[in-house]
């Protein structure tokens, strides 16, 4: 606990120190101590709770959505070996697209608006989600089916004793990272198409000059994405806390 407090403190003090010095204008770059004082400032007056909730609903409804296609899409196509090969080139031709080339798309269709982030949202997290839980179905011990299959246990409950137990560790993985996927790419739509968030208003700030106060919501929107890891890394140590890979970390 002591390294990474450690880590911070110079971390803060070299942010502190350099614009002071003179290595970097002021105007531009402020001191440390400025921007976690514009923060503080902002959480006070209450001025940054509207424009996190409006980031935190798209990040939740983009992952949802993601988690809503990505998990049953997965074991669909993890389940069945000809559909897992069929599919493999669509996939490998539609996971490198980066969202961001989408906004065009988003905006002709959705609008600049909510729907356009959620969409934006949704399509980056639905990959990791999507791959880790084929793969993960794909990983499933062989014995184990066969064992299953030799006591006449039918296929669905053999999906659901068997092949989801032993995938869960990979859909978990997947969720944390499109979790962070899922408030890069809300945060980038607030940015680029000025829909209501903490993109918008660190926007706002840059335009009119006030530039403690941007790289206090950037520290927020920095703080927000390392709670919701956080949050999720805990969630899936709570979830998986029978998996002797978890069992072993926690010791």
């Amino acid at each position: 606990m002591a390294l990474p407090l450690l880590g911070v403190a110079l971390a803060f003090l070299l942010f502190e120190l350099i614009p002071r010095v003179g290595l970097v204008d002021e105007a531009f770059f402020p001191p440390a101590s400025a921007m976690i004082a514009a923060l503080v400032e902002q959480i006070a007056d209450g001025s940054l709770w509207q424009p996190l909730g409006d980031t935190l609903q798209g990040w939740a409804l983009g992952l949802g959505l993601a988690l809503l296609i990505g998990v049953p899409l997965g074991i669909a196509i993890g389940s069945v070996y000809l559909v897992f090969m069929g599919s493999r080139s669509i996939l490998e031709f539609l996971r490198p697209v980066p969202s961001v080339a989408l906004i065009p798309l988003a905006v002709l269709v959705f609008g600049a608006g909510l729907e356009s982030k959620v969409f934006l949202a949704a399509f980056a997290a639905t990959w990791p989600i999507l791959l880790q839980t084929l793969y993960g179905v794909r990983d499933v011990d062989p014995t184990a089916m066969d064992t299953a299959r030799s006591f006449g246990i039918g296929r669905a409950q053999r999906l659901w004793r068997v092949t989801l137990p032993s995938a869960l560790p990979y859909i978990a993985t997947g969720v944390r990272i499109s979790s962070s996927v899922a408030l890069i790419l809300a945060v980038t739509a607030e940015l680029v198409l000025g829909i209501d968030g903490l993109g918008q208003v660190i926007n706002v700030a840059r335009q009119s000059g006030a530039v403690e106060n941007m790289y206090g919501l950037i520290i927020a929107t920095g703080l927000l994405g390392w709670g919701l890891n956080g949050i999720m890394t805990l969630l899936e140590r709570r979830l998986l806390r029978w998996h002797p890979s978890v069992r072993g970390a926690t010791r």
